[in-house]
C-alpha cells in the first residue's frame, strides 16, 4: 500500500489557523498558539508565514477563491431544489471560513487586504442574488418588481454575510463550536430563503415549505 505524502508544513499551519481562528476568534488567537497547537517552533511558522496578517490573508484568499466560484452557480438554478442547495452550499462556505463573519468588523479595521476585498464580494452575492431570483421569475416561481428584487437580494446579502454574529450573540460559548455546524448551515439556509416566501406562487411556496420541513434544522 502506497502511503500519502505528508502534507506540506505550510498547509497544516493555514489548516491548524483556520481551526483556532474559528473556534476562539481571530483576536483571540497569538501565533505562538498556532505554533504549540501544531508541535513546531514559532521561527518554524514565521519560516512560512512571517505575521499573522500573512496567514489571515491567505485563509482569505482561499475562502474568496471558493466563494467566487460557488456564486455563478446562481445562474443555474430552475426550481426550489437547486435553491436550496445553492443556499446551503453557501452557507457550508460560510462555516467553514467562520471566523471571517465573526469578525469582520474588527479585521476591516486593521486589515487593508481585507477591507479591499470585502465591497466586491459583497457586490458579487448581490448579482448572484439577483440572478437566482431572475431565474425563478422566469420560472413562474415568484413574482417581484425590479425594486423589490433589489430590495430582496440586498437582504440576503446581509442575512448570508451576519447570520453567524447573530447566531454567536444569541449563544456566544456554543454556536460557533464544531459540533453546532448542522444546525447553523441549516438554520441559516432557512431564514435566508424564507425572505422568498412572500413572493412565491403557490406551488413552489409549498415546494419550499416541505424542503424547510425535511431540511429542518436539529436543535
Amino acid at each position: 500500500m502506497v502511503k500519502k505524502a505528508p502534507r506540506r508544513t505550510a498547509e497544516r499551519i493555514l489548516t491548524s489557523a483556520l481551526q483556532l481562528f474559528n473556534r476562539f476568534g481571530e483576536p483571540n488567537v497569538a501565533t505562538t498558539l498556532i505554533a504549540s497547537d501544531m508541535g513546531i517552533s514559532p521561527g518554524n511558522l514565521f519560516y512560512h508565514y512571517p505575521s499573522k496578517e500573512t496567514l489571515v490573508n491567505t485563509l482569505f484568499d482561499a475562502y474568496q477563491a471558493e466563494m467566487l466560484h460557488l456564486l455563478p452557480a446562481a445562474q443555474d438554478v430552475r426550481d426550489m431544489e437547486d435553491t436550496w442547495f445553492f443556499m446551503h452550499s453557501l452557507f457550508e462556505l460560510v462555516w467553514r471560513y467562520r471566523f471571517m463573519y465573526r469578525d469582520l468588523n474588527d479585521l476591516l479595521s486593521k486589515n487593508r487586504h481585507v477591507e479591499s476585498q470585502v465591497k466586491d464580494i459583497l457586490d458579487k452575492k448581490a448579482h448572484a442574488f439577483q440572478t437566482l431570483l431572475g431565474k425563478l421569475s422566469q420560472a413562474d416561481a415568484l413574482v417581484q418588481t425590479e425594486s423589490e428584487r433589489g430590495y430582496c437580494a440586498t437582504h440576503m446579502v446581509v442575512m448570508l454575510t451576519w447570520w453567524l454574529s447573530y447566531a454567536y450573540v444569541r449563544n456566544p460559548r456554543h454556536a460557533l463550536e464544531d459540533d453546532s455546524a448542522e444546525h447553523n448551515v441549516l438554520n441559516g439556509a432557512q431564514q435566508v430563503l424564507g425572505l422568498l416566501l412572500p413572493y412565491l406562487k403557490p406551488q413552489p411556496k409549498a415546494q419550499l415549505m416541505g424542503l424547510l420541513t425535511v431540511y429542518q434544522a436539529p436543535l
